[in-house]
């Protein structure tokens, strides 16, 4: 007697579990999860972008008042770049100079919350992420009161012989760059404690045990461990440290005006629009071959590890 088909030996046809039968609902059902997302992108990125460059090839002898003609200038673009060239400079050594400060400041933090707060880490989470919570605009009229000649910072330096008797920090390019490390510091803080909160610490006793410093331990260690968390963190801080203008608005003076400075009036100000385009389109090129000549170096898979 042969064994039934459903034993092995048996004759049958063995049969593994099946993959259920999705219906053609269910394998749309993603799709359709994504369409608001995307929606979204199209109606308020895609469409303005289109439109901002259609508006960068517009005649620059019109006028709001006559309205635009659609010229094909493409000479719009160098000749604001070679109009505002010095601000595109200031923009980038100024974004450069804060995300130096940055690191140097938001590092040793990110570190000490992720290794050495203990109990303490959640709290120290809410304090670099409180300030957050109110109005970009009333964070930097703060650091304008902090940083007035009459205030207490000034004052101390001047105490220590930091600064001169008539020295000062407000309307000078320290001060913007102070405002713009404070306001975009949780940026660079929040992924380098990500990464840093996953280190092992054994592996820094172990680099203890082969007898490497402090200094060595890091260099080997901890910044190539770090790494995904330090280029995610540099180029959410960069990015939009470069295009800001209201610390250079309200902490600097003219001299300091950064690119954001000049779109900002050319929009809203001289309601030259085509300029304005022309210019908002130059510093996103600039911005994308920043981040990827830093992820080309850097690697991207940094990022996704």
């Amino acid at each position: 007697m042969s064994p039934p088909a459903h034993l092995p030996g048996g004759s049958g046809r063995r049969t593994g579990p099946q993959p259920p039968n999705r219906s053609g609902r269910q394998r749309l059902l993603p799709y359709l999860l994504l369409l608001p997302a995307a929606a979204w992108l199209v109606l308020f990125f895609a469409v303005p972008l289109v439109q901002l460059a259609a508006a960068s090839l517009y005649d620059p002898a019109g006028s709001l008042a006559t309205g635009y003609a659609m010229t094909w200038a493409f000479g719009n673009y160098p000749d604001a770049l070679a109009a505002y060239w010095p601000q595109f400079g200031r923009s980038f050594g100024y974004a450069g100079a804060a995300l130096v400060l940055a690191l140097l400041t938001g590092y040793p933090l990110a570190y000490v919350i992720a290794q050495k707060a203990g109990r303490w880490r959640n709290l120290l989470l809410v304090c670099v992420v409180a300030p957050m919570f109110t109005s970009f605009l009333v964070r930097t009229l703060a650091w304008k009161t902090i940083l007035s000649d009459n205030g207490w910072f000034v004052g101390l330096l001047r105490d220590v012989h930091l600064l001169g008797p008539d020295g000062r920090l407000l309307a000078t390019p320290v001060a913007v760059v102070l405002g713009l490390t404070y306001n975009f510091l949780p940026f660079l803080v929040l992924p380098l404690y990500a990464s840093l909160e996953r280190l092992d610490p054994r592996l820094l006793e172990a680099a203890g045990d082969l007898y490497a410093g402090p200094l060595r331990t890091f260099r080997r260690v901890t910044l190539p461990l770090s790494m995904p968390g330090l280029v995610a963190g540099t180029l959410l801080f960069f990015i939009p440290a470069s295009g800001d203008y209201i610390n250079a608005e309200l902490l600097g003076t003219p001299n300091e005006y950064m690119i954001g400075n000049v779109v900002d009036s050319a929009f809203l100000v001289r309601l030259d629009h085509p300029q304005g385009a022309a210019l908002s389109f130059l510093l996103m090129a600039a911005i994308l071959a920043v981040v990827l000549g830093h992820l080309r170096r850097t690697g991207p898979e940094e990022m996704l590890r």
